[in-house]
């Protein structure tokens, strides 16, 4: 029989490339009727990059991104705090990627197309209910193709909902959950063509959790420029209202530009990075609690489905995508079955969990929070307002608690053995 995904998104896609690897059947249906490539830059991590390139998807990222060097920290006077190596620049073995959101969901939707069939995509479909059945999981779905929508129902070993922060799996499982948590931060998200800024691979945070500006490149132009994805926040008490998350909301500049204009530096200029972008986003910062459990017979969560995080520390589609790969190996050697995907939550739940609850502390970022506090107008010399050896144990803490352990990556093998593959 045949693995039914819910959602064409980054943790879905890879999920259908990994499986058909290891000679799985797979459909994917989709509730948009065109899959456009929405979004803005996003990180991938090593160790989310080395399961790409099992996929052999390494040379197309490097082309459509930028290998990230650098994670610097700057206060709200631009003045450094911490900078770090990153990716093959700390020594791991593949690069930390800035890429657009959307070029990175294209080229897993080509090797979809390519590899497994572009007719094993179903667009227009929405997942409605699913239910147990002897041999796995009826799902029924809504086909929004037609002049007047019908629901039908499908045959499937294993269901897989893959289907975003407002997953209807999830729903199903948890129907008294309510809708996303918001921490009372609002992002607003462009990008910008514009000279590169530093060394040109540098991702930098700027300011604190009450107001910051984050930023990076994510494509090289052939005239030299880059476009630069950036996030400006700004922190509002919890009652006031926000808008649903939605990628595709415009943003509008007079509601955060004015707290930013001032932010110019001898190495980058905010305000006029904000104001070159042909257009903004808004975003709610939200997350949801993590789950009990994922699973429920032959049907399971992925991605943000299960574990909706803050954009903290690189980790929302890099986690999504070592998701894909596990449940890829556990169907792989336990077969398309409730065995499998139990094994496959057992190893992927409480990693994540661990996550989401990290980033409500604010992650690695946390450090701009202990210099802004302890030296709200700035400093002339770091060392009085805080250690190297402090800034390094918090750096190290999230890494641990993230599998960011450069030998363990390095040594480790691909999630799927090559014993297993088609």
């Amino acid at each position: 029989m045949t693995v039914c995904i819910a959602g064409a998104g980054i943790g879905g896609l890879t999920a259908a490339l990994s499986l058909h690897q290891v000679g799985i059947d797979v459909q994917i249906y989709e509730a948009v009727k065109e899959i456009r490539p929405l979004g803005v830059g996003i990180n991938l991590l090593p160790q989310a990059v080395r399961e790409l390139d099992d996929l052999g998807l390494l040379p197309a990222l490097e082309r459509a991104g930028i290998a990230t060097g650098r994670l610097c920290y700057f206060s709200k006077h631009g003045r450094e705090i911490w900078c770090e190596p990153r990716g093959r620049a700390a020594g791991y073995s593949w690069p930390q990627i800035s890429i657009h959101r959307g070029l990175l969901q294209s080229l897993l939707l080509h090797g979809v197309k390519d590899r497994i069939g572009a007719e094993q995509i179903v667009t227009g479909t929405a997942m409605r209910r699913w239910s147990a059945a002897p041999n796995g999981v009826i799902v029924e779905f809504r086909d929004r193709t037609e002049d007047e929508e019908f629901d039908f129902p499908l045959d499937f070993s294993c269901f897989v909902a893959a289907d975003g922060i407002h997953s209807q799996g999830r729903k199903r499982l948890f129907p008294g959950e309510g809708p996303p948590l918001w921490n009372g931060s609002i992002l607003w998200r462009g990008v910008t063509r514009a000279k590169p800024f530093l060394d040109g691979a540098t991702m930098a945070q700027i300011g604190h959790s009450r107001q910051k500006f984050v930023t990076y490149p994510i494509i090289a132009c052939d005239d030299g420029t880059q476009i630069i994805n950036w996030v400006a926040e700004l922190k509002f008490e919890t009652s006031r209202e926000w808008n649903r998350e939605d990628w595709n909301r415009e943003g509008r500049l007079e509601d955060f530009l004015p707290a930013f204009a001032d932010w110019r530096f001898d190495w980058l200029d905010v305000p006029g990075l904000i104001e070159a972008a042909d257009s903004v986003f808004e975003y709610p910062m939200v997350d949801r609690n993590p789950l009990p459990h994922w699973t429920h017979g032959a049907m399971t969560l992925l991605g943000d489905a299960a574990h909706p995080m803050y954009p903290i520390g690189s980790n929302g589609a890099s986690q999504a995508i070592l998701d894909a790969r596990v449940l890829a190996r556990e169907m792989a050697w336990s077969g398309e079955t409730a065995d499998a995907l139990s094994a496959y939550e057992k190893e992927r739940r409480p990693a994540t969990a661990a996550i989401v609850e990290a980033n409500r502390k604010n992650g690695p970022d946390e450090v701009l929070d202990i210099v802004a506090d302890r030296a709200p107008n700035g400093f002339n010399d770091l060392s009085d307002v805080i250690s190297t050896e402090e800034l390094e144990e918090v750096a190290s803490r999230y890494k641990a608690l993230a599998g960011f352990s450069i030998e363990a990556i390095n040594a480790a093998p691909p999630i799927v053995p090559d014993s297993v593959k088609a």
